[in-house]
């Protein structure tokens, strides 16, 4: 590979870089100041990690001298959150691993921060109204860390983990955690309007997700290249997916090829690219949609 060429890839790595560190921290934002402003005021249980935060939070209230108003959610959150990314990488290989620590590192330090300066809720006395809000807020900041190919870990880590050993769908796995952490909030706070709130929140950060996250997730990625072996080796020992060879005939010279063919979500494309180019600078890379009901190669 020429200078020009690796100077030219070097500062698009740069700029995707800048771009997807500044949606992590927008997106971590957002998220804190949802957990913060609307949704732990009125003890409103949205699942995941910081479901069970602020869960934590209500129930520690004057039982720690050095915390009287209840363990702080965002340390808390960190302490459920460390040990789930150090299991998730040991399963599965979380190609995400360093933008993810990033983002609950930051979700957690701004949750935190936030706690200490706003005190009082931003919408008073109207429970439904912070659930839209809290959900909608929720959302868009968790649209950010997607964009950026990142997660902020939790309980969808847990999930893909159990569903890795398992033929549990991860979707399937999300629901009864996030059910779970919901009917704590219900047992703990013993008031049914909890659970109704909650779910209500998941509902609208569910649909604000998805107005924004419009495309497939999964692409389909066809790799044709001479250095097939090394790729196998990259793509399943490294990266944690599955593939198939696909034995072709080049329509020119009539040589026999091997095209690897896989299926990779749509924010591990840019690093799989970037992999691929690496071991085979001539490799050509094809991607396209992938039906949601296809199952994965390699199977």
């Amino acid at each position: 590979m020429t200078t020009q060429k690796l100077l030219a890839l070097s500062n698009a790595t740069l700029k995707r870089n800048v771009t997807d560190y500044s949606l992590i921290v927008v997106g971590s934002f957002l998220q804190a100041l949802s957990y913060v402003l609307f949704l732990a005021p009125y003890k409103i249980v949205p699942g995941g990690v910081y479901g069970i935060s602020i869960v934590i939070h209500y129930v520690t209230k004057n039982l720690f001298p050095f915390f009287p108003d209840g363990l702080p959610m965002g340390a808390t959150a960190l302490c459920f959150n460390i040990p789930l990314m150090i299991l998730a990488m040991k399963k599965i290989g979380l190609s995400s691993g360093p933008k993810t620590i990033v983002t609950f590192l930051l979700i957690s330090i701004f949750t935190d921060s936030l706690s200490y300066f706003l005190t009082d809720p931003l919408v008073e006395n109207d429970a439904f109204i912070a659930a839209f809000y809290g959900g909608a807020i929720l959302g868009l900041g968790v649209t950010c860390v997607f964009r950026a190919q990142s997660t902020s870990a939790g309980t969808d880590v847990l999930a893909r983990v159990i569903a890795n050993d398992s033929n549990l769908k991860v979707s399937n796995m999300i629901i009864v955690l996030d059910s779970a952490i919901v009917l704590s909030g219900l047992i703990v706070f013993k008031d049914w309007a909890v659970p109704l709130y909650s779910w209500f929140t998941i509902f609208v950060y569910g649909k604000i997700v998805e107005m924004f996250q419009t495309e497939n997730p999964n692409r389909a990625v066809f790799i044709v290249s001479r250095k097939t072996r090394e790729l196998k080796t990259l793509i399943v020992d490294k990266m944690g997916m599955r593939g198939t060879f696909i034995h072709g005939k080049g329509m020119y010279q009539g040589n026999e090829t091997e095209i690897i063919f896989t299926i990779a979500e749509r924010k591990d494309m840019p690093r799989l690219k970037d992999e691929v180019k690496k071991i085979d600078p001539n490799a050509f890379v094809s991607t396209m949609h992938a039906s949601k009901d296809s199952p994965r190669p390699g199977i």
